[in-house]
């Protein structure tokens, strides 16, 4: 899917809300997007291989995968041009331009051979995305499409909170509802009928009391 072609109001909705945040938003989410490190050190990437981060944000993540495996490449998508930018500068700081390529475009619906040259990828990964992406069920069916045979699927996002008490759910979701995210109740039910369908392995698991859920859809076992 091209520039043009992205939906206006959600992209136009994701740049406004990140146009000042994203100079701060790696300093802040650290307290709070709990799991992602952790999801990064179990991608396990083979040797020379592709990984793509969906909602690549600031580039955190990327960069972090990056340096855990030097010898493999990345991409990153993401909705929002500000975003980009903000990640396009740390990248180049880290000196990573050469195996990190980043692309404008929807997570629901994308093109990778026409943005990246790639048709499949050995690892994707999307974290605390799905929780802002309208249609974010198309996300994951798109990223399973965009996935080689032996590849796998890595996802981490807000859980149900289910083990924490009720005042801290009240609180936690006021907060977010202020940037426009929201948990997603269904995540385990949907990304479990998916792996049936598509005959993938399903992992998933909670911690911290439910605050967060990680996932892993990978290849037949």
């Amino acid at each position: 899917m091209s520039t043009t072609e992205l939906p206006a109001s959600h992209a136009e909705l994701m740049d406004g809300v990140y146009r000042w945040q994203r100079h701060i938003y790696d300093l802040t989410r650290k307290y709070y997007l709990l799991g992602r490190d952790r999801m990064i050190a179990g991608l396990d990437v083979p040797q020379g291989g592709t990984v793509l981060e969906l909602g690549c944000g600031t580039g955190r993540n990327i960069i972090l995968a990056a340096r855990a495996y030097p010898d493999t490449r990345f991409f990153g998508l993401d909705i929002s041009a500000e975003m980009l930018e903000t990640a396009g500068k740390a990248i180049d700081r880290e000196g990573l331009s050469d195996r990190v390529t980043l692309a404008r475009g929807d997570a629901t619906d994308f093109d990778s051979e026409a943005l990246y040259g790639v048709e499949r990828f050995d690892r994707i990964f999307v974290s605390y995305s799905l929780s802002m992406i309208p249609g974010w069920e198309k996300t994951v069916s798109a990223a399973l499409a965009a996935l080689a045979p032996t590849g796998s699927l890595h996802i981490v996002d807000f859980g149900q909170q289910e083990g924490l008490p009720g005042w801290f759910r009240t609180l936690l979701r006021g907060w977010l509802k202020k940037f426009h995210v929201t948990p997603r109740e269904s995540l385990c039910d949907v990304l479990e009928s998916e792996a049936e369908r598509t005959g993938a392995t399903f992992r998933f698991r909670t911690f911290y009391r439910g605050y967060a859920w990680l996932a892993v859809i990978g290849p037949r076992s």
